[in-house]
């Protein structure tokens, strides 16, 4: 029954996801859902999480946002877990180290901000070093939960990983850290933002990016709120196609070529009568767009124009 539990839970995350995106809140994760008419949580008050129904291992670990992502991470790439307190034998500690004989696969969900959490699964332990108090995780591909029921099924449970598999968890772990960087960015310039574009005030979440004013590969593209704005997809791709600029004084500015364009409603409502606008700022003003930084953007739309 447990790898029952398991796997439907694997399956649930996943139809959160396409609904919701692989950003999840907390509220969600512990309403959970039902199995054989009981309710199954996915997080709890410790970070280390085994609902009643399971008997020793875990299903989810946690962790809480505000941590520097560096510190979640070995030098070659895998992510680290800290022991719940000191004691090597806390039936927490020991529930993951029999995750790990098993190859148990569990779900990591990382805080991106308050109350909001990137979901990754299946992760798997594949070191215990108790002299750091620490657990050593890495993600796999969906398919290795197959094998995991396969190993169940046959008895396998000392399965250990082989070389190929190491090398594949550490590439895919590897993806986690800029994940991380690109959602905990979004959530916080979304926030921001009060979750509205800055353009139009659309405020259809799944229809909202955040996107950098300079890019994320640019020195300055720092991922920070200042250098973020919180747009609806197509004032994004404007904005990133420079039909649409900001002057370092907040003003909208339409591209000459296209105010002077006949096309449909979109084209008129939509983007011409942005022009000489104000966009939304934020509350407060310590997140307000940074105007070095778009005095800088502005510089390249008018270049372009």
């Amino acid at each position: 029954m447990e790898e029952q539990i398991r796997v439907t839970a694997f399956k649930w995350l996943e139809e959160q996801v396409q609904i919701y995106g692989d950003v999840l809140s907390r509220t969600l994760l512990e309403k959970g859902f039902l199995f054989n008419g009981q309710r199954i949580t996915l997080v709890g008050p410790q970070g280390i999480w085994k609902p009643k129904m399971l008997e020793l291992i875990p299903l989810s670990i946690t962790t809480v946002a505000g941590g520097p992502y560096n510190d979640f991470f070995t030098k070659d790439g895998f992510l680290v877990y800290r022991y719940r307190g000191t004691n090597s034998n806390h039936r927490d500690n020991v529930g993951l180290r029999e995750a790990m004989k098993r190859q148990v696969p569990l779900i990591y969900f990382h805080g991106i901000v308050k109350g909001k959490y990137l979901a990754v699964w299946p992760v798997f332990i594949i070191r215990d070093d108790p002299a750091m108090l620490s657990f050593t995780l890495a993600e796999d591909e969906p398919g290795s939960i197959r094998l995991y029921l396969n190993n169940n099924l046959t008895h396998n449970v000392s399965y250990i990983a082989d070389d190929s598999t190491y090398f594949k968890r550490n590439y895919i772990t590897s993806t986690i850290k800029q994940r991380l960087h690109q959602k905990s960015f979004r959530e916080r310039v979304l926030e921001a933002y009060s979750r509205q574009c800055t353009f139009c005030r659309l405020r259809h979440i799944e229809l909202l990016d955040a996107a950098h004013i300079i890019s994320d590969s640019d020195e300055l593209g720092e991922p920070v709120v200042n250098n973020g704005l919180s747009l609806c997809k197509i004032h994004h791709a404007a904005f990133d196609s420079n039909i649409i600029g900001i002057t370092p004084d907040y003003k909208i500015i339409v591209r000459e070529d296209i105010l002077g364009e006949k096309d449909g409603p979109m084209l008129k409502h939509g983007i011409q009568q942005l022009h000489d606008q104000s966009i939304i700022l934020p509350r407060s003003k310590m997140l307000w767009p940074d105007q070095n930084r778009l005095e800088i953007r502005y510089k390249r739309f008018r270049e372009v124009g």
